[in-house]
């Protein structure tokens, strides 16, 4: 690895921009409830931090993103924060920490990959990427803490007789990772675009 063009300025820069709105959207603008549905745009920086500079910054804007999340888990922001914390606070954590962080990294590493044959594949791959691993590792989480996904569903109406995992797939993830993906597909490959198209206009160092 090149340290001395990682910790470019521009570099430097664009990552504390980037980590500055996940941040921004992770704690006020990003997340907001439908029902036990949470929407979170938060994933929009790490996809395009994955796209712009690779998979440390991915992994590192995934880790931030974690990290607050864990915080806000911590301070109980929702009844289902409470009881997963409450009961499960390892597996809670382990959660929190690494399904954006994975994402993050696995993200940079498959558009590396991907946009040395067809950089576009590479954006939508890379897009596509954050929202899979990061339901599919909450998924695998909340598995991991079956005791306290099954105390929560005991708390709501309708759905207390429901299989687990059904309640897990359907009540807490489907409609999150649908529009979580239509969201990423749309907005980060087109972010992406432009800003490529800025900085080649200003005649800068190439972003990717």
């Amino acid at each position: 690895m090149d340290f001395k063009s990682f910790f470019s300025a521009k570099r430097i820069t664009g990552m504390a921009m980037l980590l500055a709105l996940v941040v921004v959207l992770q704690t006020v603008l990003g997340t907001f409830s439908i029902g036990v549905v949470q929407l979170n745009f938060t994933l929009i920086p790490i996809v395009l931090g994955a796209l712009l500079y690779g998979p440390i910054v991915g992994g590192i804007l995934g880790f931030a993103c974690g990290v607050i999340v864990l915080i806000q888990v911590i301070l109980g922001g929702s009844p289902f924060y409470t009881i997963i914390w409450t009961n499960s606070p390892v597996v809670t954590t382990l959660t929190c920490l690494v399904k954006t962080t994975v994402a993050g990294v696995v993200a940079g590493w498959l558009f590396d990959w991907l946009s040395k044959k067809n950089t576009l594949l590479g954006v939508f791959v890379a897009s596509a990427t954050v929202p899979i691993l990061n339901t599919g590792l909450f998924i695998l989480g909340c598995l991991c803490m079956s005791d306290s996904i099954i105390l929560f569903q005991s708390s709501l109406p309708d759905v207390g007789g429901m299989n687990p995992l059904v309640f897990i797939l359907v009540v807490l993830v489907t409609f999150n990772f649908f529009v979580e993906l239509a969201i990423n597909l749309i907005v980060a490959p087109t972010l992406h675009r432009v800003i490529g198209i800025i900085d080649k206009k200003f005649k800068k160092e190439k972003i990717w």
